[in-house]
C-alpha cells in the first residue's frame, strides 16, 4: 500500500500542539512515519513537488527536520508530461501538483491537513 503525504503534515509537529485536532494530525504522522513506513507495513511516496515545497520553508529546522522525513520515502514521483497534464485539470498550483503525483504513483492514500474545498472534494 503507498501513501503519499503532503508538506502540511511534515511540518504538522511544529504547529500549536495544545490545540486538540493540531495533536491529534501530529499522533497520526508520528503513527504513519514512526510505525507504518518503518516497520514497511506502507511504502511512503516522495516527490519532487515535497522537496520543492520544502525548500521554500523559511524556518531552517524544520526544513532540515522534513528533508529527513523525505529520506523514509520508499517510492519517488519526479513531475512528468502526465502530471502536468492533470494539473491543468484543477485545484491551486501547488496542491494539484501533490494530488497529480500521488496519483500518478498509484498511491492508495493522501493525507494532508489543509482545509481547502478543492482537496475536500478530491478523491484518489
Amino acid at each position: 500500500m503507498k501513501i503519499y503525504v503532503d508538506t502540511s503534515v511534515f511540518n504538522r509537529p511544529f504547529d500549536d500542539q495544545t490545540q486538540p485536532r493540531i495533536g491529534l494530525e501530529t499522533q497520526a504522522l508520528q503513527v504513519i512515519l514512526l510505525r507504518l513506513v518503518e516497520t514497511e507495513v506502507v511504502e511512503l511516496v516522495g516527490s519532487s513537488v515535497l522537496e520543492y515545497e520544502n525548500s521554500r520553508n523559511p524556518f531552517p529546522l524544520r526544513r532540515q527536520w522534513v528533508e529527513r522525513q523525505f529520506q523514509l520515502a520508499n517510492f519517488y514521483q519526479a513531475v512528468d508530461d502526465q502530471i502536468a497534464e492533470l494539473v491543468q485539470q484543477g485545484l491551486g498550483q501547488i496542491d494539484a501538483f501533490h494530488v497529480a503525483c500521488a496519483e500518478v504513483a498509484e498511491s492508495n492514500y493522501f493525507l494532508s491537513v489543509d482545509i481547502k474545498e478543492s482537496l475536500e472534494s478530491s478523491t484518489l
